[in-house]
């Protein structure tokens, strides 16, 4: 019953704005974390943003900071990413995953979504 769902990916410009979402089944929210990676063609699955779900604590990637947003919605079981500013080498896969600990590596997390592409043109 542990499902994670992604949505919000597409192809559009440099410079334009997505919100990707990642609807959880309530009982993924045992985790702790709730996290986004992103994987691009050729290169590993890399993190991109968490946030401790009781607090809203967040944390993020050096390469993201200051365009991309990661927020909370408790009474939709729901994590966003708000992605400003796009670049073309944003353009990945992106995953919603669960970890149970703050974790920046992809074997900490538990469950994971199926991905939603970003593709960001010049």
């Amino acid at each position: 019953q542990v499902q994670l769902v992604e949505s919000g990916g597409g192809l559009v410009q440099a410079g334009v704005s997505l919100r990707l979402s990642c609807v959880a089944s309530r009982r993924t929210f045992r985790s702790y974390y709730m996290g986004w990676f992103r994987q691009a063609p050729g290169k590993e699955r890399e993190f991109v943003a968490a946030i401790r779900w009781s607090l809203g604590v967040t944390y993020y990637a050096e390469s993201v900071k200051g365009r991309f947003t990661i927020s909370r919605d408790n009474a939709k079981n729901t994590v966003s990413l708000q992605m400003n500013s796009l670049k073309p080498e944003d353009t990945a896969v992106y995953y919603c995953a669960a970890a149970e600990q703050l974790s920046f590596l992809t074997s900490r997390y538990n469950y994971w979504g199926q991905g939603t592409q970003v593709t960001v043109s010049s």
